[in-house]
C-alpha cells in the first residue's frame, strides 16, 4: 500500500508538472505515455514476437506515433496564438496521420506476405487508434482557450469518479454493473462516481470563474465532468476485458502498486477525447 500511495504521488506530481508547462513538455510526456502504452497493449495481446523483439509493422506503427505527435508538436507552434486555425489544422493532420498510418501498414502487410499475420496487423492499427490516437487528446485540449483547466478536467473526471464509485458501492452497491468482467463493480457505484466528477467540475468552474474575470462555465464544466466519468467508466471496463482475455492480471510493472501505463490511464484513454470534443462544442471554440 505504501508503494502504492508514493507512486501515486509521484504520477500526479507529473502530471501537474507536465500541465502547467504544456508545450514540448506535455507533447514529450504524451508521447512516451503513448508509446510505452501502445507496446503494452501489444505485448498483452501476443502481437509482438515471442523473443520480446519488435515485429516490423508494430515498429512501423510506432513510427507513425512518432511523427503524429512530432506533426502535433508543428503545428501548435506555428499556431499557438490562432486556437482556431490550431484545431482546425490539427483535425485535419489527425485524418491524415489515420489513414496514412492506416495505408502505409496495410502495404507492408501485403508486401511482405506471408511473413505476418493479419492478427498483428489489425491489432496494430486497433493499437494506434486505442492508445496514442485517443491520448493525444490530452495535449490537444491543453492547447485549447481555458486549455489547462480543461485539461485538469480530463483527470479530475477519471480520479474523482474512480474514489466516488468506490465509496458509493461499498455503501449502496447492489445491482452488479459487469459481472463477468469487474464483479466488484455496481450501478450505484457507478452513479455515485459520475455525480462525484460533475460535482467536483462544478467546483473547478468557481474557480475558474474567479481566476477568470466575466468568465461562468458551470454548467459546460458539469457536463464534462459528467460525460467524462461515464465515458472513463467504459474505458476501464474496455482495458480489464482486454486483460481478462489475454489471462493477464497487469499490463506491466512501471508503475509500481499500480502496473503499467495501460492500468493506469484505461480511463483517461476513453476520457479525455469525450471531453475535448465536448469541450470544444459547449465553450465555444469551435468556428
Amino acid at each position: 500500500m505504501k508503494e502504492r500511495i508514493i507512486s501515486g504521488v509521484v504520477l500526479a506530481a507529473l502530471i501537474v508538472g507536465a500541465g502547467l508547462a504544456g508545450g514540448y513538455v506535455l507533447a514529450a510526456a504524451m508521447l512516451i505515455t503513448s508509446l510505452i502504452g501502445f507496446y503494452e497493449l501489444m505485448r498483452a495481446c501476443g502481437v509482438l514476437e515471442k523473443d520480446e523483439t519488435v515485429n516490423a509493422i508494430t515498429g512501423l506503427v510506432g513510427i507513425m506515433i512518432v511523427v503524429y505527435y512530432a506533426g502535433l508538436m508543428v503545428l501548435a507552434h506555428r499556431h499557438a496564438h490562432e486556437p482556431e486555425i490550431l484545431m482546425h489544422s490539427g483535425d485535419f493532420f489527425t485524418v491524415v496521420m489515420v489513414v496514412t498510418t492506416f495505408l502505409t501498414t496495410i502495404a507492408l502487410y501485403v508486401l511482405t506476405y506471408p511473413r505476418y499475420h493479419a492478427r498483428q496487423l489489425m491489432y496494430s492499427l486497433f493499437g494506434f487508434l486505442y492508445v496514442p490516437f485517443l491520448l493525444s487528446f490530452v495535449y490537444r485540449a491543453r492547447l485549447l482557450p481555458f486549455g489547462l483547466y480543461v485539461y485538469a478536467l480530463i483527470f479530475v473526471c477519471s480520479s474523482i469518479c474512480d474514489t466516488c464509485a468506490l465509496a458509493a458501492g461499498m455503501l449502496f452497491g447492489k445491482h452488479k454493473m459487469a459481472p463477468v468482467l469487474s464483479p466488484k463493480k455496481t450501478v450505484e457505484g457507478a452513479v455515485g462516481g459520475i455525480l462525484g466528477a460533475a460535482a467536483t467540475a462544478f467546483l473547478l468552474a468557481l474557480i475558474v470563474g474567479r481566476l477568470e474575470r466575466h468568465v461562468d462555465l458551470r454548467l459546460e464544466f458539469t457536463v464534462l465532468g459528467a460525460c467524462g466519468a461515464l465515458l472513463g467508466i467504459i474505458g476501464d471496463l474496455a482495458a480489464s476485458a482486454i486483460k481478462r482475455e489475454n489471462n493477464i492480471k497487469d499490463y506491466g510493472n512501471l508503475i509500481p502498486g499500480h502496473g503499467g501505463i495501460m492500468d493506469r490511464f484505461d480511463s483517461i484513454i476513453f476520457t479525455a477525447p469525450v471531453v475535448y470534443l465536448l469541450g470544444v462544442l459547449l465553450l465555444g471554440l469551435a468556428t
